[in-house]
């Protein structure tokens, strides 16, 4: 008889600044295991990794944080916490620091993307490797949707009701559905956890406060690509072509900086792995396995 191995993964707290910061972690006893740290998107969470801690959590210390206002970690209210995107880099590089975490592989998906890239340029020497999925760094990455949510900036008049809009049911779900080429591979599980925690007291105010601040990510970009220009990390670029937020193009705009990069595109929407996993774990698999020593 063949030996399955599958992972434990472990679900602990730690103190970042007085936040109680959840995160999932997994992987082999060997304190050597290459370490990839996963950052999550709106409006989800460590769990949406859940599938993938599977495939390779027996191989890779995988490590993923909830942000604040996210999942299980705290949430305080905007009037005690500053929600902005800045300081969820701030808070997931304390959360580094806390864990040791000085060397890594960077697993970015949307909100992800200006999370760790922020990490990235403050910290180039922590990046082993850069996993793009569906995480925009380019303008021609802006669909007409995405352009319409950006522009809802403090100041703009209905721009707080807009972004308070968007944060119901129907439209998380189609967030996992849209796009894809078989809606039953996707789990009905993560769109209704998500919306749980939405619909948790105080939730929808933060991400209020983080949709207003979505602007100060684009005016990012030309930093970011520096940053790849520069430092050219070894990158694997996973994308669904049928999101509606963040498009093809902005995926291809990629091997403009990163001209070694590898680059993956299929036929699915924004969570690419809920219906790709099967196809995208291995990638990344073979990723690590090449750049990760």
């Amino acid at each position: 008889m063949s030996e399955l191995t599958i992972p434990h993964i472990h679900h602990r707290h730690v103190d970042v600044d007085g936040l109680r910061v959840f995160y999932r972690e997994t992987g082999p006893a060997d304190a050597d295991a290459p370490v990839l740290l996963l950052l999550h998107g709106f409006p989800s969470a460590s769990h949406q990794f859940r599938r993938l801690f599977d495939a390779l959590g027996t191989r890779y210390r995988l490590i993923a944080p909830d942000y604040p206002g996210f999942g299980h970690s705290d949430s305080p209210a905007p009037e005690a916490f500053s929600y902005r995107f800045d300081t969820l880099a701030d808070v997931v590089e304390g959360f580094c620091r806390a864990l040791g975490l000085d060397r890594f592989a960077l697993y970015v998906f949307d909100f992800g993307a200006p999370v760790g890239l922020r990490l990235a340029t403050r910290h180039p020497e922590w990046i082993t490797g850069l996993i793009v999925q569906n995480g925009n760094a380019y303008e021609e990455g802006l669909s007409a949707q995405a352009r319409e949510f950006i522009a809802n900036c403090p100041g703009v008049e209905g721009a707080a009701e807009r972004a308070r809009a968007i944060l119901v049911e129907e439209i998380t779900r189609a967030q996992y559905e849209g796009g894809t080429g078989d809606p039953s591979l996707v789990a009905p599980d993560g769109w209704t956890l998500d919306q749980h925690h939405l619909d948790r007291p105080g939730r929808k105010d933060i991400q209020v406060e983080l949709a207003l601040d979505y602007h100060s990510n684009v005016e990012l970009y030309p930093v970011w690509q520096d940053w790849l220009r520069t430092h050219r990390p070894p990158a694997l670029v996973v994308w669904g072509r049928n999101d509606p937020f963040f498009t093809e193009p902005g995926a291809r705009a990629y091997l403009r900086d990163l001209p070694d990069a590898e680059l993956h595109v299929f036929d699915t929407g924004h969570f690419a792995l809920e219906e790709k996993l099967p196809e995208i774990a291995p990638l990344i698999d073979d990723f690590l396995a090449r750049t990760q020593k």
